[in-house]
Order: C-alpha cells, then structure tokens, then sequence
C-alpha cells in the first residue's frame, strides 16, 4: 500500500508513528512484567491484567457495548483462551528467563502462524514464509540456552516458545472472525474472559493469591490500561498501514525490550545478540512478499 504524503524512506505517518510509540510502550512491558514477578503468581497477575483491561475497553467503548452477537461472545471467548494460555507461560517464563529472551522468543509467533496455518488449514507457507521460519530456528538455537549456542532449553525458554505458539493460535483466530464482528465488543469479550480463564487456571497450577503488593497491582492495573490503549491503536492504525510495513514495525518491539533490559542491566552473549538478530530478520522476512513475477508463477494475484 502506497502511503500518500510519504517524502522518503524516513518519513512516517501519523499512523505508523503511533504503532511505533506502541511498540516502544510494548517493548518495556517484559521487564514490568518480571518485576512483578517478584511478588506474584503468573496466573493471578495475568487474569487481574486482563481483567482491568477488559474493564478499560469497556468505559472506553461504551456506546458500542451493545447487540453482542453469539460470533462475538464464543469467539471473543476462544480467542482469550488462546490469550491466557499465552499470557500465561510467557509470564511464567519470565520468572526464570531475561525479559530480553523473553521478549525475542515471543517473537516466534510470525514464523510460526504459516506453521499453524499448514498443519491446521493446509495452506502450504509462501517462499518467504520458509526462509522466515529458517532465519527464526537458526535465531533460537543461538539464543536459547544457558550458553548461546546449544540446543538445550530451559523450563522457562519451553513455555515461552509455547506462549508463541498460543499467540499464533491467537492470531488466526482474530483473522478468521474480524470481517464478521465489531472489533470494540470482541476486544471487551476476549480480554474479560482472558482475565477469568487465568484466574481459573490458579487452583490446577496451585498457585495461591498473593499477599497484598502495591508492586503486583500497580504493575497489573497499568498493564491492563496499556494492553487496551495498544489493542486501540493497532486496530486504529491498521486502517491505513499496510500489513507488511506494520509487521515490520513490530519487529522493533523485541529490540526495545532488549534496550530496556541492557538499561536495567541485563547482559546477552554475543551469540545471543546474533540469535536475536536472526529473530527479528524472520520475523520480518515472514511477512515480505515475492517479486511479483514469481507471485503470478505461483498462482497468486498481483
């Protein structure tokens, strides 16, 4: 898609300028999230998280909280099943892992999404789609581990490359249901049940409430708020951004995570610097589309 108003390269919308405050704003969650951590269970953090920003989306949407069709709540529903899950193990992960580590290897969610798309829907992935997820592989065996370089995952590594996982569930999901719903209504349905779903999942993983924390609930309560003004944003901006260029935006939001975590003192290897790298190129690469000629050659319109 052809930007009007574009004057080069640099140059940036209004649209995409907002997707990158997000991203930035995004980028910084991971450490937050880790901090919380420190006096809270993922479970209980996760479902008041999502609960405040069930309950933000709400006041803000309010005139749209009306007429909810059965597409909206069942699928609004299963799609914050997917939210929880995910929200879920990454939170947990990040109680043994870096917010920098945590923060790329959520990231796999884009190479994996064709994956999913394969072995669910049987789309067989494009040629960038295969060069992404290779990039994204090679990224996490450098990245991954106690020494850069090795195969061997942690507990928290595990359940973060699964939160990926969910996240890519997550992802088509919202692609097969939002031609068919008010993005305001479902957004409100998804993260409300996201919220109960983890509070749900406390007694099964026997994680207890916590003891009082201005910490858990400040960390909580503004990460609800954040969750629905990101939500928002990207729902506003993707109006006029193309897909791609979007993605590509995104791509920033694990750098930014691991600017925030250098900030605070956490140290990568160079091997894991280079992984990270590798990462993000997937990430990006997943997206891109062929020269147009091989398109046609594919079968695929122009």
């Amino acid at each position: 898609m052809q930007v009007q108003g574009r004057k080069g390269i640099f140059a940036f919308t209004r649209h995409e300028l907002a997707l990158i405050a997000i991203t930035v704003v995004w980028g910084g969650t991971f450490l937050i999230v880790q901090k919380a951590m420190t006096v809270s269970g993922p479970a209980f953090f996760v479902g008041i998280r999502f609960l405040a920003a069930g309950a933000v989306t709400c006041i803000l949407f309010h005139k749209g909280m009306r007429g909810f069709t059965h597409r909206e709540i069942f699928g609004g529903i299963a799609i914050g099943f997917t939210l929880a899950i995910g929200y879920g193990l990454q939170t947990y992960g990040l109680q043994t892992i870096t917010s920098s580590q945590s923060a790329f290897l959520t990231a796999l969610y884009v190479p994996i999404v064709p994956l999913l798309q394969w072995l669910v829907l049987g789309r067989l992935p494009r040629l960038m789609s295969w060069v992404g997820i290779v990039l994204a592989f090679a990224g996490l065996v450098l990245l991954s581990g106690p020494d850069a370089g090795t195969i061997s995952l942690s507990v928290g590594e595990i359940a973060t490359i699964l939160c990926a996982v969910a996240v890519a569930a997550e992802i088509i999901l919202i692609g097969r249901l939002a031609n068919d719903v008010d993005s305001r209504r479902i957004t409100a349905v998804q993260l409300l049940s996201g919220g109960v779903f983890s509070l749900m999942a406390m007694p099964i993983t026997g994680e207890s409430v916590p003891d009082f924390s201005w910490i858990w609930l400040i960390a909580a309560l503004g990460m609800g708020v954040a969750s629905s003004i990101i939500q928002f944003t990207m729902n506003w901006a993707q109006k006029e951004v193309s897909p791609t260029r979007a993605t590509v935006i995104y791509a920033g939001e694990p750098v930014w995570a691991g600017i925030f975590g250098r900030i605070a003192g956490e140290r990568l290897p160079g091997l894991a610097l280079l992984g990270a790298a590798l990462i993000v190129l997937g990430v990006i690469a997943s997206e891109m589309q062929p020269p147009k000629s091989m398109r046609k050659s594919d079968g695929e319109k122009a």
